[in-house]
């Protein structure tokens, strides 16, 4: 899983799995879920995200709870 934040777009996308989008079912006005080919959840998007989720578009953070950080890539 991976979490990317863009503070220009002010959106948030979490990754769920690589392998491509099929297909986007908007869930709200600024949240979206993307479905793969297997017709399985792939990715979240989150739309101004800052909103949403209370982040610091300068300096957001996020609590890992019973996970560890991977490797940068």
């Amino acid at each position: 899983m991976k979490v990317a934040y863009d503070s220009e777009a002010d959106a948030l996308y979490i990754t769920l799995k690589g392998h491509g989008v099929d297909h986007t079912v908007p869930v709200g006005p600024d949240i979206a879920l993307d479905y793969g080919p297997d017709g399985q959840l792939h990715g979240i998007e989150i739309l101004s995200a800052s909103h949403h989720l209370n982040l610091s578009r300068t300096r957001p953070e996020i609590l890992l709870d019973n996970l560890t950080p991977a490797p940068s890539k």
